[in-house]
């Protein structure tokens, strides 16, 4: 047990419920871990025989944050369910999502003023068709819109 203070125990089971045992007659894997975080024990089942307690664990530990991810994302974002469901509709629409929150993370990062994600999704679009500076709206949204224009690195179109 080279390396493994934080495995309590890794164990190779049978399932002997009559049902259990039907639906999956094979050896399964019960690993119990400690989180060196928090200190609580995890107990994880899985069919995978050749990787490493430890291996397991991590993976675990990880697949976990990325559920915590998608969680605050469908939260925060406020989707209740996709318009498609083809692979394309799917990975489309969870591209758009993670772009949005990276904008809004952007936008709360270089604001002066202390914005939640969820205050800012929820204000943020009913300025979207007020003429003011963004920058001056996200550092100081309670205050009288300033006579500055608006910087802007945006290329002016020019018909001919």
């Amino acid at each position: 047990m080279k390396n493994r203070k934080n495995i309590k125990c890794d164990q190779i089971i049978e399932l002997t419920g009559v049902s259990a045992s039907k639906k999956y007659p094979f050896r399964l894997r019960r690993i119990r871990s400690k989180d060196p975080d928090t200190g609580k024990e995890i107990v994880l089942i899985t069919n995978q025989m050749n990787w490493s307690p430890k291996t397991i664990a991590a993976i675990y530990k990880d697949r976990w944050q990325i559920e915590i991810f998608f969680k605050t994302l469908k939260q925060v974002l406020k989707v209740k369910s996709f318009v498609g469901t083809s692979k394309n509709a799917l990975l489309s629409q969870i591209w758009i999502a993670l772009i949005a929150y990276l904008m809004l993370s952007y936008l709360k990062y270089v604001s002066k003023f202390s914005w939640s994600l969820y205050t800012l999704m929820s204000i943020l679009p009913s300025n979207l068709f007020v003429v003011r500076n963004l920058m001056d709206w996200l550092n100081a949204p309670y205050q009288p819109k300033s006579n500055s224009p608006p910087e802007s690195g945006q290329l002016l179109l020019a018909l001919i």
